[in-house]
């Protein structure tokens, strides 16, 4: 019986110190952000005892999912995972600290608040007093209050003016206070509203159980999925006219207030959007049926339609390391030997999935939860372009550059911002839409002014038809001039536009230019493609007449 109690004690003891919880100092490692959240990846090591132990992630963010907690580990203790729990817990302190200091800042700004009305509380008294002692000084003298004699009202009204004065030049120095303070108030409680979006006054632990046969080591990994942290792209797109090639910078700004900064992470940002679920949405049944027309129901069919228009109106890259290209430092007398090299970008590897992509960032990056944007290099790329000027001169007499290019990368280029820049000096801020690997796109560069445009209408002539002149005929003559005064030969689109008869009454006839050399779209738009040689100026002539019965009144006649 005593060796039964003995070997009872010892597993109840063994029981007590397995059931001890171990905390992880872990930190985190690695991020992958996606549209709308993102998915941290915290590590940390741990020296296991044999038998069942609780291991400890604290202080996590009150926001983290808890279905998407994912754990691993790896060691010399060969544990097995048993579970994975967690548990919320409300404080009387914030957990976040730059929020905590924020909030003292903020307590501290509004008890000086307090201090400036007390203060002017103060001199407001002190203002209706002095009223008074004015009322009582130039009231009519009585048997018990005599009249001051000329020193004592002298005295008297000059103090009145001096306290007067100052209570007037310290209500100025607190009105100034108030709007410094204002402003200080203000901007501090801006700045908490960003970052509260991590959550409270609370946060989370996570408790993972572990059993191993022996003592040892454990490297352990906590993934989970936060919101408050998102990604776009952008690209600077920097055009070499002379190469005919484009250097395209592709960026992604990163923003997060998850409530945890990112400090040194392995950083991989994912075209997925998991917010779109898994499946296509499926249809539901689309039914007719007859109207039954009654006032009432009428009445009531239109309110409804009412609502639901005002309804419709408001809804309308584990890292892969590289360095940096830099020129290896030479001897002192070679400095001047070495040729420059423009600072490249360091390039993201690209994981493809059926599905979405993923960007891993080549070095580890810092994003702090305050949701500042953070911009990281994706990659760069030297595309070959072949710019064309397309002008509109009824519309605007200038020549706009477009290069056309094709993505060889093998990136997809979602679609986002763009700057734009033509041999150096920034051009025009565009977008860019979502270009897949070996697709053509178009890069608007602005307008050139070295293309001369000019639009001018030579001649409106009206005369009648028919032989009791029944109808009219109106001749209209537009001369279109473009001019090429760059050193290069350029290929220049010239777009005019001839009207478009929607009645039979209505006879509109192309005199020029000849069908056999533009010929009018549906839509009738009429383009010129022109190369033109350095220097070399073209005329362009646009002729047509409109034909209707005197009884027609027509209209979108110029």
């Amino acid at each position: 019986m005593k060796r039964i109690l003995a070997s009872l004690g010892a597993l109840c003891a063994a029981v007590l110190v397995s059931a001890a919880p171990v905390p992880v100092d872990s930190a985190i490692t690695a991020v992958t952000v996606y549209t709308d959240r993102a998915v941290v990846t915290r590590t940390g090591s741990v020296e296991l005892p044999g038998g069942i132990t609780e291991l400890t992630f604290a202080n996590l963010p009150q926001a983290l999912n808890e279905h998407s907690l994912q754990v691993s580990g790896k060691g010399t203790a060969q544990a097995l995972i048993l579970d994975v729990a967690s548990r919320q817990t409300y404080v009387d302190f914030t957990p976040n600290a730059r929020v905590k200091e924020l909030e003292d800042q903020l307590r501290a700004l509004q008890k000086q608040m307090r201090g400036l009305d007390d203060r002017n509380g103060v001199l407001s008294a002190q203002s209706i007093m002095l009223d008074r002692m004015e009322a009582a000084l130039f009231a009519p003298p009585t048997k018990d209050v005599p009249r001051p004699d000329l020193t004592q009202f002298t005295n008297s009204l000059t103090y009145l003016s001096e306290q007067k004065s100052r209570i007037i030049a310290e209500h100025a120095t607190l009105d100034e206070q108030r709007e410094d303070l204002t402003n200080k108030v203000n901007m501090t409680q801006n700045q908490l509203n960003e970052l509260r979006g991590a959550g409270g006054r609370g946060y989370k632990t996570v408790t993972v159980r572990v059993s191993a046969p022996q003592a040892g080591s454990l490297a352990v990994a906590l993934s989970y999925t936060v919101p408050g942290a998102s990604w776009v792209p952008s690209y600077d797109a920097r055009v070499l006219s002379s190469e005919r090639a484009v250097n395209l910078g592709y960026f992604g700004v990163v923003r997060q207030s998850t409530g945890e900064d990112w400090k040194d992470v392995a950083l991989t940002l994912s075209t997925a959007r998991p917010g779109f679920g898994g499946a296509a949405p499926a249809l539901s049944t689309w039914n007719l049926d007859v109207l039954i027309m009654r006032q009432f129901a009428l009445a009531g069919a239109m309110r409804e339609d009412q609502a639901n228009e005002r309804m419709k109106a408001a809804a309308a890259a584990v890292m892969n390391m590289q360095s940096l290209t830099s020129n290896a430092p030479g001897e002192t007398g070679a400095l001047f030997d070495k040729k420059e090299k423009d600072a490249e970008l360091a390039a993201a590897t690209i994981e493809a999935g059926a599905t979405s992509a993923s960007f891993k960032i080549a070095i580890s990056a810092s994003v702090p939860s305050d949701n500042s944007p953070q911009k990281v290099p994706i990659t760069s790329a030297r595309l070959n372009a072949a710019p064309e000027y397309l002008t509109v001169p009824k519309r605007l007499t200038t020549a706009f550059l477009t290069a056309k290019v094709i993505n060889t990368s093998e990136f997809p280029l979602l679609s986002g911002a763009m700057n734009v820049f033509l041999d150096g000096t920034f051009v025009a801020t565009s977008g860019l839409r979502t270009v897949m690997p070996g697709e053509k796109f178009d890069l608007a560069l602005g307008a050139d002014e070295a293309i001369a445009v000019k639009y001018k209408r030579v001649n409106k002539f009206t005369e009648d038809t028919g032989l009791t002149n029944s109808g009219k005929r109106i001749t209209y003559e537009y001369l279109l001039t473009v001019q090429n005064n760059k050193r290069t030969s350029e290929h220049v689109i010239v777009a005019d536009q001839v009207p478009l008869s929607r009645n039979e009454k209505i006879t509109v006839k192309l005199l020029s230019p000849d069908a056999k050399e533009v010929k009018p779209t549906d839509e009738g738009t009429l383009k010129w493609n022109l190369d033109l040689k350095p220097g070399e100026k073209r005329e362009l002539t646009v002729k047509f007449t409109v034909e209707y019965a005197n009884d027609v009144n027509v209209i979108g006649l110029e």
